[in-house]
């Protein structure tokens, strides 16, 4: 059964909520939150990666500001969350994780990660630190001008240690197809294996199905493409 446990930190006490697959599991796959918080989706995609055979863990990076879940349609409430995330306590977060699942038994190339809108940009900036097995960003942000003191994602994109997969709407009124496809050009300067998948039709949070945005066709597509992904440079490792 899903559960939350808590690890530390940089010192903070943080919330991880934990889906496992029965019996052994193919890998471990860390689900990097939206905007909103670790929301009921953001759950949902970690018990539909332990359904698929992975341990699926989610942190909850607002421990630091209160840890709320946020309606989708009260961004007023999301902006201060948003304001006390700093690269330092990201990669600290994202550390902490990766170390609970190596105490788990998995090494760093058992381990994917993805996010989705805000934590798919911190997908790029942790794939750029860490070799894991496997990366993959939905409609992740800050192409050209970093976010949350991170640098852009076309500058994090060149030094990528994990094979990355990035997954994009063109309907994406904050991600334009522009930097879309410069990103694409400057992940293909990575050592890594890259590819950057473009919907025409869908917009930004297109895969959360709680939401106005969602776009089943892509939506679907995406995720297979997700699992495929991780099946390619993780599951056989």
């Amino acid at each position: 059964m899903p559960e939350t446990v808590t690890v530390k930190s940089a010192g903070s006490a943080m919330p991880l909520y934990e889906s496992a697959p029965d019996g052994s599991a193919r890998g471990a796959v860390i689900v990097i939150q939206e905007a909103f918080g670790v929301t009921d989706h953001i759950e949902d995609v970690c018990r539909r990666l332990s359904a698929a055979g992975y341990h699926a863990v989610a942190p909850h990076l607002f421990h630091r500001s209160g840890d709320p879940v946020i309606a989708y349609d009260d961004m007023q409430s999301v902006m201060p969350h948003l304001g006390q995330l700093g690269a330092e306590g990201l990669e600290s977060d994202v550390g902490a994780t990766i170390t609970h699942l190596e105490g788990a038994g998995f090494s760093a190339a058992r381990i994917g990660i993805v996010g989705f809108c805000m934590g798919g940009s911190v997908v790029v900036f942790a794939a750029a630190r860490h070799a894991l097995g496997a990366a993959v960003t939905f409609y992740g942000g800050g192409v050209t001008a970093g976010r949350f003191g991170m640098p852009p994602l076309a500058e994090l994109a060149p030094a990528l240690q994990t094979p990355w997969l990035g997954i994009f709407g063109d309907a994406d009124q904050s991600i334009p197809v522009d930097q879309v496809e410069a990103l694409r050009d400057a992940a293909k300067n990575a050592a890594v294996p890259t590819e950057v998948v473009r919907y025409p039709e869908a917009g930004h949070g297109f895969h959360c199905d709680e939401r106005d945005s969602y776009h089943e066709a892509a939506a679907k597509d995406a995720w297979r493409r997700t699992l495929d992904w991780f099946d390619a440079h993780l599951a056989k490792t």
